[in-house]
């Protein structure tokens, strides 16, 4: 059985459309990360620890994924509130940043993770642009205050890697690390 380590509703969207049969357990953990570790190995660490965390048999397979926005180093999460919202998205204005996502796949006490990296640029964005989509509610439980998918569509002028990265689970990547665990998507 595949296990989904998650709440996402994006990452329940995102493996439905490529046809697997999954069921969730949301892992519990505190995913406070390392100020001193670069961004890439926090992310990667919050993925591990959120797969070891979901109670698995020993012929399931557990994947678990985590993603964050990092601007100039900075790790930007998910806003605590309308006013950290509009200041992410005012950072992200006009400029390009990164997307990464840990994605960790285990099967009883073998566990792989990688991490995906996707360059995004926002075009300039106006103060009125800004209190509209935060308003919407849309950019609440995001990391970086906003859902490529959504209404923050419209901000984004160029992408460079996975698409399906930059909403929360980067679909090649975790296709290929569940065949390696023996789940074939095809």
């Amino acid at each position: 059985m595949l296990i989904l380590a998650s709440q996402s509703p994006r990452r329940r969207e995102l493996l439905g459309r490529i046809g697997l049969e999954f069921t969730v357990r949301a892992a519990d953990i505190d995913e406070t990360m390392d100020e001193n570790d670069p961004p890439e190995v926090a992310v990667a660490r919050i993925s591990a620890k959120k797969a070891a965390a979901v109670e698995a048999d020993e012929s399931d397979v557990v994947l678990a994924a985590d993603t964050i926005v990092v601007l100039d180093g900075a790790v930007l999460g998910k806003p605590k509130d309308a006013a950290d919202a509009a200041r992410m998205l005012r950072m992200l204005a006009g400029r390009t940043h990164r997307v990464m996502t840990g994605v960790t796949v285990r099967r009883g006490d073998k566990y792989e993770t990688r991490v995906e990296t996707t360059d995004v640029t926002f075009r300039p964005l106006r103060e009125k642009e800004i209190a509209a989509y935060v308003a919407t509610g849309e950019p609440m439980d995001k990391a970086g205050a906003y859902g490529v998918q959504g209404k923050a569509s419209i901000f984004v002028s160029g992408l460079r890697g996975d698409y399906f990265n930059v909403m929360g689970l980067p679909l090649c990547l975790t296709a290929e690390l569940l065949r390696t665990f023996g789940v074939e998507v095809f």
